[in-house]
């Protein structure tokens, strides 16, 4: 499932290496996208995974039972232990609607 049509799901990441100083997931929607009922009992997760794509980290973000058009979290920095990938996750009445994934890599 994608998020409705005008809007889009974004991931920031910021730091150097396997250092993470800045983390921001959320749900941006303009003109037609805004015009929808928003998202209902959301979440956003954020995890990370090695090299070999298995994940050894889960932060799992509250939900949320209003209704809201713009659902966004920040995560708190992070030093992770490998490279491999960060994923924020964005669920919807426990279904997951959409990832997004930044590789980390040296």
């Amino acid at each position: 499932m994608k998020v409705p049509t005008g809007c889009a799901f974004t991931h920031i990441i910021r730091g150097d290496g396997k250092s993470i100083t800045y983390q921001n997931a959320g749900v941006d929607c303009g003109f037609v996208g805004a015009l929808n009922s928003g998202f209902c009992n959301w979440r956003i997760d954020f995890t990370y995974a090695d090299t070999n794509n298995r994940t050894y980290r889960t932060s799992r973000g509250r939900t949320h039972t209003e209704c809201k058009i713009d659902p966004m979290r920040n995560n708190a920095p992070q030093k992770l232990p490998h490279y491999g990938k960060a994923c924020a996750h964005l669920s919807v009445n426990g279904v997951r609607r959409v990832s997004q994934c930044h590789h980390i890599t040296k």
